[in-house]
């Protein structure tokens, strides 16, 4: 159901594709687009109070052009970073069944397959820790660590996400959704170190 403030405007109702630098070092992995911003704006993360804060993170570690993101036409471009998502639709109270995460599998596949230099896989959620997991055991049944990487925010784990590459880093963030931040589970100081981890992880000077 569309918001009244949303009234007038024509949404997709199509899947979102992702978005970024087909270059990049640092690959974001979110939920599914949300009913009232990506669905509505075409791009994900747009449009709404989660995309204010991480594009405004991404900004300060120079991985996005400008602070906030409001249209596909906005101008904004990244650099280094690319976003994607579990689900390219947006689910019935924003949670996707297993069905439709195996159903969008493939697509995180594709990316992780043509993003070549992808050194840091940012989890924005467990689900999206779980899709990344997951395609580390589509590439080897034998490549996810044991025990089981545990979620949380700050984690991180070494995973091949790519047949014959070197490992990549895989590190958890909790998802800046409204639930997250109105309640203080995630603030602006814990998003902002996640994003400079990443960023740190991916420097060249790290070597590989």
């Amino acid at each position: 159901m569309r918001r009244r403030a949303f009234r007038d405007e024509t949404y997709w109702g199509r899947p979102v594709p992702a978005f970024g630098d087909p270059k990049a070092r640092i690959v974001l992995v979110g939920l599914a687009p949300a009913a009232h911003g990506a669905n509505r704006t075409g791009r994900m993360f747009t449009g709404d109070d989660s995309g204010n804060w991480l594009y405004a993170a991404l900004h300060r570690e120079g991985l996005a052009t400008q602070p906030v993101s409001t249209s596909r036409g906005d101008g904004l471009t990244l650099r280094g970073a690319f976003i994607t998502a579990t689900c390219r639709c947006a689910p019935p109270d924003n949670k996707p069944t297993p069905e439709e995460r195996r159903a969008c599998s493939e697509y995180l596949d594709r990316e992780l397959d043509v993003i070549r230099d992808v050194r840091v896989v940012v989890a924005l959620g467990k689900i999206g820790w779980d899709a990344v997991l997951e395609r580390a055991r589509r590439v080897d049944p034998a490549g996810v660590p044991k025990p089981r990487p545990r979620f949380g925010h700050g984690a991180e784990a070494p995973l091949v996400l790519r047949a014959g590459a070197k490992p990549s880093v895989l590190l958890g963030s909790y998802h800046p959704s409204r639930q997250n931040t109105n309640t203080g589970v995630l603030t602006r100081e814990m998003l902002q170190a996640v994003m400079s981890r990443a960023r740190e992880l991916a420097s060249p000077r790290r070597g590989r």
